[in-house]
């Protein structure tokens, strides 16, 4: 593949009841995936809780390692993989997260899709997404196919230990700034 960019994938464990519960189901560290535009982590989308201190209203969001949700649980652990694209394909995930950033207000988080998730069998909403979800989706249609399923069945599970992603950093979400220079290239 040509170089172009590089996209990071950013998996991470809150310790919320909502991602306790989470890893109680599933038996894996990590229970939420969003997509990263810079290695620097300044630029983070996923679909995850709306306001902060209430988990139980989500959609389309952009993160922030210094405030917001992450603020609220600061033993938040997390593993950061990185993924070379080509320029083509990177200007269609621009255009992908132009779309939900245009339209954020249209955009709601998918409980009924974790239902389905559950039952093997996917739920796909028009305007709905889990965080795993979305991350499949938008990479999917930017024609970066790295994952082999619906998205609707994509869990963060799926991100880990994939032969296209490249692990670059595993441990503290607070600490992670202290290791940048090591991988900035």
């Amino acid at each position: 593949m040509m170089q172009g960019h590089t996209l990071y994938i950013l998996l991470s464990n809150t310790g919320s009841f909502a991602s306790k519960c989470i890893g109680l189901y599933t038996r894996r560290p990590y229970s939420h995936v969003s997509i990263a535009l810079d290695v620097n982590l300044e630029e983070i989308y996923s679909f995850a809780r709306l306001k902060p201190s209430n988990p139980l209203i989500g959609g389309f969001v952009r993160e922030d390692i210094d405030n917001g949700t992450f603020s609220l649980f600061p033993d938040t652990t997390c593993e950061l993989y990185s993924i070379t694209i080509s320029n083509k394909q990177y200007d269609q995930f621009i255009h992908e997260i132009n779309r939900f950033i245009d339209s954020e207000h249209k955009y709601g988080y998918n409980f009924l899709g974790v239902m389905g998730l559950v039952l093997n069998s996917p739920i796909n909403r028009k305007y709905n997404y889990f965080c795993s979800q979305f991350v499949a989706e938008v990479l999917h249609n930017s024609d970066i196919r790295i994952i082999d399923k619906d998205a609707g069945l994509t869990t963060p599970n799926d991100f880990r230990n994939n032969e296209n992603l490249h692990l670059i950093y595993e441990g503290s979400l607070k600490q992670y700034e202290r290791h940048i220079p090591a991988f900035s290239y």
